[in-house]
């Protein structure tokens, strides 16, 4: 079982992010390889303090986290590092400048293509339905002259003279060494001593690309869809990042989501609701459809009607359509319209009897009622 990760960093849940980066780089340092070497255990540590901290330092990845657990990640595309070499290069600005300790690893061999996003925007009735979706995405890619190693033919770039192929120099300061990037190789601890001609040594070119990805039927606001190989090109003969697709629902004007239900409000006239009629309402993806008002509707009563919600997207069953009954009051009425008003007022207007008091149980349904009409403005 994974261990918290707030109790990993030793900080509270409610910490901001320089609580967080300042914990984990007392714990960087604390269990740095170049400190404990040959110890699995500090290694172990050192790998769990780096994860927590990337889960807490990302907003969206905090939020999952908080709500769900270690289970609310699985979908992010984050799980956990793969070695120690990733970690110094996701967190160079960390390690840079520790004492003596080392900053980033020298990136000698492949190095694999950084991860891209493409946020997507959906309407509801699309999300709804499902689709191909196509898209340019302009990255860069490993360049097929060199192989993406910069050196021209694809020969291998040679050992930096300045740092003998360490990716960094170190520098006296009193009783410390500070470790700082090669500036002559910026820490790739090799150098392009003669640049291929079609990516000016840079041993990746930009290019742009058509994608197409199908959009699942119910897919939420904020879900993600990964594509394999499609991020930006590796280099030294690393592979290729992932895309990451991430959806954004429009609002409608007429329908709300929440989860694989579907709410809209409905305005019915007064005698609808005092009678109770069955009329056509409009639903997101399957037309006019028949409801039955109940009598003696209230302003704010919800009619579920079963299976006309969001698909799921584990199963082939939908949610449902939530309507909200809106009582409209007449306006303008002629002198007959008034007569018949009056008429029944006359004979004693029962709506405006009092409530009756609550039977045992219904409190947990008349505030979810109250909540609603909050949420719908009422």
């Amino acid at each position: 079982m994974k261990r918290c990760y707030y109790e990993i960093l030793g900080v509270e849940r409610t910490a901001d992010l320089e609580v967080i980066k300042k914990s984990y780089r007392q714990l960087a340092l604390k269990y740095h390889p170049d400190r404990n070497p040959g110890d699995a255990e500090a290694e172990e540590r050192f790998k769990e303090a780096a994860e927590a901290y990337e889960v807490l330092r990302d907003p969206e990845k905090r939020r999952l986290y908080d709500a769900y657990g270690h289970d609310g990640l699985k979908n992010t595309g984050f799980s956990g590092f793969g070695g120690v070499g990733d970690i110094f290069s996701a967190f160079g600005d960390i390690f840079e400048g520790l004492f003596g300790f080392g900053g980033a690893r020298p990136r000698s061999g492949p190095q694999p293509g950084r991860d891209l996003r493409y946020d997507l925007e959906l309407s509801l009735e699309e999300a709804a339905l499902g689709k191909q979706a196509s898209f340019m995405v302009g990255r860069e890619l490993a360049c097929q002259q060199c192989q993406g190693k910069g050196q021209k033919g694809g020969a291998d770039p040679v050992i930096c003279p300045t740092c003998r192929g360490q990716g960094q120099v170190l520098r006296s300061q009193g009783f410390f060494r500070l470790a700082t990037t090669c500036p002559d190789c910026r820490g790739d601890g090799r150098v392009v001593t003669d640049p291929c001609p079609a990516c000016r040594g840079r041993g990746r070119v930009y290019q742009e690309k058509e994608l197409t990805v199908r959009i699942p039927a119910g897919i939420g606001h904020g879900q993600r869809l990964r594509m394999r190989g499609e991020g930006e090109g590796g280099s030294l003969g690393g592979g290729p990042g992932d895309l990451y697709v991430v959806v954004h629902l429009k609002q409608h004007p007429v329908f709300e989501r929440d989860g694989d239900s579907i709410y809209r409000q409905l305005r019915v006239s007064m005698v609808q609701a005092a009678l109770g009629r069955t009329v056509l309402v409009d639903s997101l993806i399957d037309g006019p459809v028949e409801m039955a008002i109940p009598e003696g509707a209230q302003t704010g009563e919800v009619v579920r009607i079963p299976g006309l919600g969001m698909p799921r997207l584990r199963d082939d069953r939908r949610g449902d359509m939530l309507v909200q009954l809106v009582v409209a009051t007449p306006k303008n009425l002629d002198r007959r319209q008034r007569e018949l008003l009056e008429e029944f007022a006359a004979l004693g207007d029962s709506a405006a009897a009092p409530e009756p008091e609550p039977e045992a149980g219904a409190e947990e349904e008349a505030a979810t009622r109250k909540k609603k009409k909050r949420r719908w403005g009422l």
